[in-house]
């Protein structure tokens, strides 16, 4: 729309600039004389280009300014709303992680879920789930015994830093939702897992 109104008004100033003129100094004698008109068409040039010209620098100033308004609205919508799972992933983090058969809170998933109970004490109105995972090894029933135990794990320690009970739930999901595939320890570390899902 801009670029159709940029273009336009430099048409005009075109045709504006194109318009003849009376020549001051012509002469008429008599009735009937002759009105004599002279345009100069270096200063018809001139004109021209100069509002090529200014035409070309409107234009670009207004490409200038559009990108960086599309600029400015990419950072906005990029930016993720306060309190949502998005803001949880990328600002504070929303899994730890758990030693072989183990369901103890470990120094790097402490952490974690310092910054967690700080996340959820500033946004007071969130409820979360901690899901609760396992590694593929083991049976299902074993593994979704597991899984309950590092949600509660991860949803006593969040509790204990002052994040009102009534706002965390927890579910195991044991073993049918691994996160990374594969039968390594690669893939079975990253399973061991107590995930915090916004509600």
């Amino acid at each position: 729309m801009r670029t159709k109104l940029v273009s336009l008004f430099a048409v005009l100033l075109l045709i504006a600039a194109c318009e003849t003129t009376p020549d001051e100094s012509a002469s008429t004698s008599g009735a009937g004389a002759s009105t004599s008109t002279s345009t100069g068409s270096s200063s018809g040039s001139v004109s021209s280009s100069a509002v090529a010209s200014e035409a070309t620098a409107t234009e670009e100033s207004m490409t200038a300014t559009e990108e960086s308004m599309t600029t400015a609205a990419m950072v906005e919508a990029a930016a993720p709303v306060p309190g949502s799972q998005e803001d949880l992933v990328i600002n504070v983090g929303d899994r730890v992680f758990f030693d072989f058969d183990k369901s103890v809170i470990t120094a790097s998933a402490e952490k974690t879920l310092k910054r967690q109970a700080a996340w959820m004490r500033k946004h007071s109105t969130v409820t979360v789930t901690i899901e609760g995972h396992a590694d593929e090894r083991g049976t299902r029933e074993y593994n979704l015994a597991l899984g309950e135990r590092r949600a509660v794990s991860v949803k006593n320690f969040l509790v204990a830093l002052g994040v009102e009970s009534r706002r965390i739930a927890t579910i195991s999901y044991g073993k049918e939702r691994p996160d990374a595939l594969g039968h390594t320890e690669a893939a079975w570390s990253q399973n061991r897992r107590g995930t915090t899902t916004v509600n």
